[in-house]
């Protein structure tokens, strides 16, 4: 009896290093993820700043604001959108007519839009990449634990 539970102590450690060295592998990982979503997230937002954009003052929230973050981007994008439509009539850049002065208007607000929704979606991958990355990084440290605990 004595054998086997001495068999079954060193084959159960030997499980348990793989489980600690699991557990330090998903905790590196965590911390880089929670790294490059924090340089993603400050590049963005660097990059925003540098445009010195500032959201329009009848825009529905953070008007007046400088963007250089996720709301203050969705704010502007979003009075960019009225204007617009104020300009085109309430017409989309696909409803104007191909020779209609206004259809060059609604096609810089579009893309004006879409890189605004573009660094929106930038920092919610990062902010993203950065909650996984804790996540990761505690399941890790979790996991040496138990191992620990179990030798």
């Amino acid at each position: 009896m004595t054998t086997t539970t001495t068999s079954e102590t060193t084959t159960s450690s030997h499980g348990l290093g793989f489980v600690k060295i699991t557990g330090w592998i998903v905790a590196v990982v965590g911390a880089i993820m929670l790294v490059a979503g924090g340089v993603t997230w400050f590049v963005v937002q660097d990059q925003l700043a540098a445009e010195k954009i500032t959201v329009a003052e009848d825009a529905s929230f953070l008007a007046g604001n400088d963007v250089n973050g996720p709301l203050s981007a969705y704010a502007q994008a979003e009075i960019i959108n009225q204007h617009a439509l104020e300009a085109s009539e309430g017409k989309t850049y696909a409803e104007l007519d191909r020779e209609d002065p206004v259809r060059a208007t609604m096609m810089n607000a579009s893309f004006l839009r879409a890189s605004l929704f573009t660094s929106v979606v930038a920092f919610g991958v990062a902010l993203m990449a950065m909650a996984l990355g804790v996540v990761q990084i505690l399941g890790g440290i979790a996991l040496t634990r138990v191992a620990d605990a179990r030798t």
